[in-house]
């Protein structure tokens, strides 16, 4: 028959048999603990760290059967307030208990806080009776010179007293940031015999008891934590532990503190030496903006750019490099500058994107980009536009009509070295368009994606005088910033991406018709199939506002059949052109598809069976009008269409969707 085992005592419980730590230490004499601490030192510190480890979270399942658990750390801060006084003494287990349960709750907290003060705060929790904090300075060690970077208790707050102090004073905190071995005071009278030179600049400060620990950083002090207490203190090895731990959660803090202003000034250089937008120059204007990362960086890896080129013309240029930290900003700097570089060179669009490419991939193999380089043409508007993988361009018309504007483009750069290739679109820009330009992050901010994202940047932009480039850019940030609905999974308006907006007026120098009239120009290559739905979403949108949806199904069946039969029947690139002229209700299409085949079409009977022979059938079917008409080079085949109001229960068209994009 087994015997029962003794039940396992609590560990919140007094142990009659164990002396109590003073007992166990009767020797509290101060000895220093820095980088050269005795054997009996490290031990208690370790067990101090034992004693926090013990100190675990709340456990979500309940415990086994026969399984005992240490006690949570909300216990032990819930329950102490409860014991009887003699069980929360000052020396006590439950006191120190309590205590390491307070250092851990803290040290959860630091990691989250912003400032120094908002640690030292935290800190002041330590206070107890058998440690008395009443006072904290963390003093700065910078150029052979003590400075103060935070203090609570000393003064009251808002007053600010300059404070510098050689490294070879004879001042605890100096002598601790010379040693990295920490000072321990536990009275008047041992402040006044250690230190007699300056013991009095902490007199009448109601302090009787003074701790100098040092805060390190990679094996070196960058600062010195004082704690001072309001009676003198006896610092037993456990108090040590307690303040050596306490000072490693102070120095990770400062250590973050001084990174976070090193990556702040960083920035802020950075984003200042962004060329601003300059004045509307010879029948260009430019506007920007930009929006830093939500991490506290003053820019990220997002930028933008206008250069003079050495023909005379205007580079315009907007990119993104992947991530939004400092070493983003760090590569964007460096790649911005080399842009430039090639760009000053003489370099065309595909060039500069070629060569920035290779400088990239040979800088970071980690990191890529996505760019859009522009070379405008100040005398025609003629915009010659590489992109590698960037968000398409926006064109907005004259009249208000917004629509992405898809360009030819090639991969991110620094990705495949080697296999650059960037095709070098060509966008004319008419009197009073707009162009926009801009990273994902402005589209995506607010937690929407690249599609639904897009509608509240068009209905900004549509909206207002062309005139005032300046005011429609802050009518688009604005509508990012602060969306009226929020987005699909409920994210807030601003998130951590930051965002560039560049956007680019082509200025007449003459009075705009009444009536403006809408004009799409675009290019597809043997070589680009896909270029046939770009063309569909394109010409959809230059007919957002068309009265009759059906004949804008029309429109987009009849050019996808002009320009499949250029595709199909021919070796040569086909070119669209759309015009939209007319007052609303009765506004005129004319659309053209030239090519440079030298067979012009003829109308033939297919077959019941036949797979092709329709195109001008369609046309003469559905269209007002239609022709081919002889080129220098080539021909042109054009139809026009002119815009009606459908009539009482009219139907729909007959046509579906499933035929537009075959």
């Amino acid at each position: 028959m087994s015997e029962t085992p003794p039940p396992e005592p609590d560990p919140r419980e007094p142990d009659p048999g164990r002396p109590s730590p003073d007992e166990a230490r009767p020797d509290a004499a101060p000895v220093d603990t820095g980088p050269y601490r005795s054997a009996a030192d490290r031990a208690a510190e370790r067990a101090q760290i034992d004693g926090l480890n013990a100190i675990r979270e709340d456990h979500d399942d309940p415990p086994r059967p026969g399984e005992r658990r240490p006690p949570s750390r909300a216990s032990y801060l819930d329950d102490f307030g409860a014991l009887p006084d003699e069980r929360r003494a000052p020396g006590s287990r439950a006191a120190a208990r309590h205590r390491d349960a307070v250092l851990l709750s803290a040290g959860h907290s630091v990691a989250e806080a912003d400032t120094i003060e908002a640690v030292l705060k935290l800190m002041t929790r330590l206070s107890a009776p058998d440690l008395p904090l009443d006072g904290q300075v963390v003093f700065d060690v910078r150029d052979r010179l003590l400075t103060v970077a935070a203090q609570v208790g000393f003064r009251p707050p808002g007053t600010r007293r300059r404070f510098r102090m050689p490294l070879t004073t004879t001042y605890p905190a100096a002598e601790v940031a010379r040693t990295g071995r920490p000072v321990f005071l536990g009275s008047t009278q041992e402040y006044r015999e250690r230190f007699p030179a300056t013991w009095h600049i902490s007199m009448g400060k109601a302090k009787e008891a003074w701790a100098f620990l040092p805060l390190t950083s990679a094996g070196r002090v960058v600062g010195v934590w004082l704690a001072a207490f309001s009676a003198p203190t006896d610092f037993t090895p456990e108090v040590r532990g307690l303040l050596t731990t306490t000072a490693r959660l102070i120095g990770q803090a400062l250590e973050r503190a001084r990174s976070s202003r090193a990556e702040l000034a960083l920035s802020r250089g950075l984003r200042q030496s962004m060329r601003s937008a300059d004045p509307a120059q010879l029948g260009l204007s430019v506007a920007t903006r930009y929006v830093p990362t939500g991490g506290g960086l003053m820019v990220g890896g997002d930028w933008y750019d206008s250069i003079d080129l050495p023909n005379g013309q205007l580079a315009l240029v907007i990119g993104d490099v992947q991530g939004h930290d400092v070493h983003a900003a760090g590569l964007m700097a460096q790649l911005r500058t080399a842009v430039h570089a090639y760009a000053a060179e003489g370099h065309g669009p595909d060039a500069v994107l070629a060569r920035a490419s290779h400088f990239l991939s040979a800088l970071d193999d980690d990191r890529f980009a996505t760019c859009i380089y522009i070379e405008a043409d100040l005398v025609t508007g003629d915009l010659h536009i590489a992109r590698a993988g960037h968000p398409h361009p926006v064109l907005r018309l004259a009249d208000g009509t917004c629509m992405i504007k898809h360009v030819s483009g090639g991969l991110p750069l620094g990705v495949l070295p080697g296999e650059e290739n960037y095709p070098v679109d060509v966008i004319r820009l008419q009197d009073e368009e707009i162009l926009m330009l801009c990273t994902d992050g402005l589209i995506e901010n607010g937690g929407h994606d690249m599609y639904s994202g897009w509608p509240r940047i068009r209905d900004a932009l549509a909206q207002g005088p062309t005139d005032d480039l300046e005011g429609m850019a802050d009518r688009v940030m604005t509508a990012v910033l602060t969306p009226t609905e929020p987005g699909p999974d409920g994210a807030a308006p601003r998130d951590g991406d930051d965002m560039a907006l560049l956007l680019v007026r082509r200025v007449s120098g003459r009075r705009p018709a009444a009536v403006p009239e809408r004009r799409l120009v675009l290019t597809i290559g043997q070589d680009q199939g896909e270029g046939l739905a770009e063309a569909r979403a394109e010409l959809k949108a230059l007919l957002h506002d068309w009265a009759r949806p059906d004949q804008v199904d029309t429109v987009v069946l009849l050019a996808t059949e002009l320009l499949g039969n250029v595709l199909v029947h021919t070796d040569q690139a086909g070119v669209l052109t759309a015009y939209v002229s007319g007052d609303p209700g009765g506004r005129r299409l004319l659309l053209e598809v030239m090519d440079r085949g030298d067979e012009l079409p003829h109308q033939r009977a297919p077959g019941e069976l036949a797979s092709s022979g329709r195109g001008l059938m369609l046309l003469d079917i559905l269209a007002d009008q239609w022709g081919v008409r002889p080129e220098p080079e080539g021909k042109t085949t054009w139809f026009a269409l002119t815009e009606s109001s459908p009539g009482p229960g009219e139907p729909e068209s007959p046509l579906i969707d499933g035929d537009l994009d075959a």
